[in-house]
């Protein structure tokens, strides 16, 4: 594969992952106006909010048999469209179960895009042979601002969620597929079925695998605590007015943009084992700051910090497991990205049912200690001279475009 193939498969999936932080950014901040549209009560929302991560989780199982047989390009190419298509669904219906119907679909798309997504990333970072991983999700926290922002003024102008989504998707959708022509992957994904092999049937995958899906949980945690509490928090607990309490999560936001930008650098030059401890102790000291605060702009501080530590974390996480398992790192990322949807699943009530039944400044505490422990599993982010093949096989590269 030549070295402008690569480029060009490298800046298509970024586009990709530009795209989902879009998309996803523009169904999750437009939560009260799906539920405004539907009439779906208080006591019914968490249930429509926990069935897009739960089938998220089980498409992203399914996709590791899907990419065994058609490759991780083909299922992003053919998931990304269906996750336009299915938001624009959600704007479209009126009663309870068209939003249903709607939700459900997105999460299964967004399941198996997620994990072919971040499959690719690996296989290209492992083809490179240097840290890109962080710039991929650079672009999705990029898109997720854009995201944000065109949601923000589609509630400004009083616009249907048809009307918001509708320019969006009509703009998103040819570019996803267009882009997904130039999709390509190296070496170390489902390629190798003597190690895939090998690694299903000894047990040892699920031993080496198991410290970053509790990297992956605890990370989950501690960025939806942010985005689902942030606001509440400076509001209710540091009396901030409801203006100044949309604040943190923007900056949080950027904060994750910057350290995604530069995250590589630093990998590059420190080593993931350095950068995934410096991330974790700077996230747990955002949210310490963020549990003492003694006013709202203390308290943006802390959620600022806590989007440089948290936003380095999740990226090498998905890096880490392809470099454990080089022969069979398509499994790997699929099985791991399942930990993506248990940490979502957990951190929200977890953080809600502590705050109310003890306080919100001690709430923060916990995904502050949980994000903590991912300095003790710092480790498993570095080269591994294992039976694999670790960080010390040489990169090949196979098209699979």
């Amino acid at each position: 594969m030549t070295d402008a193939r690569l480029r060009r498969g490298r800046g298509s999936l970024a586009v990709g992952f530009f795209v989902q932080g879009v998309t996803f950014a523009l169904l999750v901040t437009r939560i009260p106006a799906i539920q405004d549209q539907y009439g779906i009560s208080d006591g019914l929302l968490p249930a429509f909010l926990a069935a897009v991560p739960i089938l998220a989780g089980v498409a992203s199982v399914m996709t590791e048999k899907l990419v065994a047989r058609v490759g991780p390009a083909v299922v992003l190419r053919w998931a990304q469209p269906f996750v336009l298509l299915s938001l624009l669904a959600v704007g479209v219906g009126s009663q309870l179960w068209h939003a249903a119907v709607a939700l459900g679909l997105f999460g299964l798309a967004v399941g198996a895009l997620d994990a072919s997504m971040n499959m690719l990333g690996v296989s290209l970072q492992r083809a490179y042979g240097r840290s890109i991983m962080l710039g991929f999700h650079a672009s999705y926290s990029l898109g997720g601002i854009a995201g944000a922002s065109l949601a923000w003024v589609g509630a400004h102008w009083h616009l249907s969620l048809f009307a918001s989504y509708l320019p969006v998707v009509a703009v998103l959708l040819p570019l996803a597929f267009v882009g997904s022509r130039w999709y390509v992957a190296g070496g170390g994904g489902a390629g190798d079925p003597v190690e895939v092999e090998e690694s299903k049937g000894s047990g040892v995958a699920f031993k080496l695998l198991m410290p970053l899906c509790l990297v992956m949980t605890f990370a989950y945690i501690g960025d939806s605590t942010v985005s689902n509490w942030s606001a509440k928090y400076l509001q209710d607990v540091l009396g901030s007015s409801e203006e100044l309490a949309t604040v943190p999560y923007n900056a949080y936001m950027v904060t994750t943009l910057l350290g995604r930008a530069v995250g590589d650098f630093g990998v590059r030059r420190l080593g993931a084992t350095a950068v995934v401890r410096a991330g974790a102790v700077l996230a747990a000291l955002g949210f310490a700051v963020v549990a003492v605060s003694p006013g709202a702009w203390a308290g943006i501080a802390g959620f600022t910090v806590l989007g440089l530590g948290l936003s380095v974390i999740v990226p090498q996480t998905f890096a880490a497991a392809g470099r454990l398992f080089p022969g069979a790192s398509d499994t790997a990322v699929a099985r791991l990205n399942v930990f993506n949807y248990v940490g979502f699943l957990i951190g929200s009530p977890l953080v809600g049912a502590l705050g109310d039944t003890w306080s919100y400044r001690g709430a923060m505490l916990v995904p502050m200690v949980l994000v903590l422990v991912t300095v003790v599993y710092a480790t498993s982010f570095g080269p591994r001279a294992a039976r694999y093949g670790g960080g010390h096989e040489r990169p090949r590269t196979v098209d699979v475009g």
